[in-house]
């Protein structure tokens, strides 16, 4: 058993710690083209998802291709939560036609 101390990663040393202050918006005043991932923020609830080996695998190719090909150094909760906030805005905008509905509709 090493008595060797838990220092913070790098993530952790040089993240942004302000942000311009968002705008108070209402519930009914959300239009799809305002909804987005909560990015990294200090998240208060927490789901579980169970996921096959291939989802998984599948999602942190997608978070390699956006560091690699894109730049953009997110973890898989951040993908998750901005494709979260993508389909829920087709399905509000398309209603049945929209995707969620229809792929969900095939099974």
């Amino acid at each position: 058993m090493t008595r060797r101390p838990s220092l913070p990663g790098a993530a952790e040393l040089f993240r942004l710690t302000s942000a311009a202050p968002a705008p108070e918006v209402s519930s009914d005043e959300v239009t799809p083209q305002q909804r987005r991932g909560s990015g990294r923020t200090k998240h208060t609830t927490k789901i579980t998802v169970y996921v096959s080996d291939e989802e998984l695998l599948a999602l942190e190719q997608a978070r390699l291709v956006l560091r690699g090909s894109h730049s953009l150094a997110v973890d898989r909760g951040r993908v998750v939560r901005e494709a979260i906030a993508i389909v829920l805005d087709d399905l509000e905008t398309h209603g049945d036609a929209s995707l969620l509905v229809r792929r969900l509709r095939e099974r």
